[in-house]
């Protein structure tokens, strides 16, 4: 198992989102997870496909890291009452809390966008995301310490033709900050990533079989327009932004929202 620093030693950390749809990559939630493990976390990886948080642990077991899965839907309060109240039983503890979850099929303008469409996607990408802060900040508020690692998206500062996509994550920022503010004096930090093109499965295999499109291709649009290298992110990017937030090395940091978009932000205004 490769761990260099131990930056996450003793810790427990929940990961919402640790599986990932097939593709040629590894998923964000995925690639945390590992991370997480390898800097000596126990992580409890949640997914609804119980399948693919499975798979997830017995990659992170394979390294010699401790992991546990847990099958949840987050748009259910009774799902991610239940989160927090396995990983206590499990582990004792809940130190970190990563929000990794994020969905955009179906979304389109706001005036072809169907009713349907905008509340699968606000029950996802925003409710899920209260919903597990929920029940996991009383637990840290007991302990006393806890880090909040929601994943949002570029896109909650940019221009994109997602209209439901963009205002969840704008919304997820602003969750991110008033969270920050007002758990402050329970030595609690909550922090947001905002991703830009990243070549994960989700971002790049699925909209590209969507569209009917050669997966390589539709890879090198995207990589075409991020000023850094010409090249998208990769979801380890993303996890060790996720594993310096989660860590003692940002005990001074919170309310953040830390780009990891290869310079496309700076082009925003």
């Amino acid at each position: 198992m490769r761990r260099v620093t131990d930056r996450l030693a003793g810790k427990v950390a929940v990961v919402v989102g640790a599986g990932q749809t097939p593709g040629a990559t590894i998923g964000n939630g995925r690639a945390t997870s590992m991370l997480f493990a390898r800097e000596g976390a126990s992580v409890v990886c949640v997914d609804r496909h119980g399948d693919s948080a499975a798979e997830t642990v017995r990659m992170v077991a394979g390294e010699g890291g401790t992991a546990y899965a847990v099958t949840a839907d987050i748009t259910r309060e009774d799902d991610c009452r239940r989160i927090a109240a396995e990983s206590v039983e499990r582990f004792g503890r809940i130190d970190v809390l990563h929000n990794n979850v994020g969905i955009g099929a179906g979304d389109n303008s706001a005036v072809k966008l169907s009713e349907d469409n905008w509340r699968r996607i606000v029950d996802t990408n925003l409710t899920g995301m209260w919903l597990t802060c929920k029940h996991v900040l009383p637990v840290m508020r007991e302990q006393q310490v806890g880090a909040v690692v929601n994943v949002s998206s570029l896109a909650a500062i940019a221009a994109t033709p997602l209209f439901a996509y963009k205002v969840t994550k704008a919304a997820v920022n602003a969750m991110t900050q008033q969270l920050a503010i007002s758990n402050a004096r329970h030595g609690i930090r909550v922090n947001a990533i905002m991703p830009g093109l990243m070549d994960t499965p989700m971002a790049v295999d699925a909209p590209a079989a969507a569209l009917g499109v050669d997966r390589e291709d539709y890879a090198s649009r995207r990589a075409a327009m991020v000023p850094l290298g010409h090249r998208q992110g990769t979801a380890w990017d993303v996890a060790y932004a996720a594993l310096y937030l989660a860590s003692d090395e940002a005990g001074f940091v919170t309310g953040a929202l830390l780009p990891v978009d290869g310079g496309q932000g700076v082009n925003v205004g």
